[in-house]
């Protein structure tokens, strides 16, 4: 059996986890391409028994926590399948100038597709107990008051904070 690239251990643990687009290119500045991983989060919370604790989604990143077996298999699912419609979406809007960074990015050695859109691998750490869960939860959160986006996590709209504030997000989460 191959050795996983995404470097996550004991997959019955909710682990903290970073994707980056290539390049760090400004994608999800598109209500459409976010909606897409939402769309894809709920999905895999449905179909596959995923537990999502928490995310932010900001231009070019997104951070969550999340729990599965599989993990490893779960957010290579994920990281495929967001990649392959953000792309048709990018496709269908003409948007030249991002395809072509995409299509710049694509790892040499890659033969399978025109275009790479996530970087490879995912930063994934393991949450070891209460006191890291509330810490990566709070660094989520706060990513986009720390930006200056907004003055209060809640306020973003693509993240977990109102989830946790009682009110209504954007997708159901598992609430820690």
């Amino acid at each position: 059996m191959g050795r996983s690239r995404y470097l996550i251990t004991e997959a019955d643990k909710p682990h903290f986890m970073t994707c980056t687009v290539v390049e760090w290119l400004d994608v999800f500045t598109r209500p459409e391409t976010v909606q897409i991983v939402l769309d894809s989060w709920q999905y895999q919370r449905q179909h596959t028994g995923l537990k999502l604790y928490g995310y932010v989604i900001l231009e070019n990143h997104l951070h969550f926590i999340s729990q599965v077996p599989e993990l490893d298999k779960c957010v290579a699912s994920f990281k495929a399948y967001t990649a392959r419609r953000i792309i048709d979406h990018l496709q269908q809007q003409k948007a030249e100038r991002l395809l072509q960074r995409l299509h710049f990015a694509k790892a040499a050695h890659k033969r399978d597709r025109e275009y790479q859109f996530w970087q490879e691998g995912v930063h994934a750490e393991m949450i070891l107990n209460e006191v890291m869960m509330r810490q990566k939860l709070d660094y989520i959160h706060a990513n986009p008051v720390k930006r200056g986006y907004v003055n209060l996590p809640q306020h973003w709209r693509y993240s977990s904070a109102a989830n946790y504030q009682g009110l209504a997000g954007l997708i159901e989460i598992d609430v820690w």
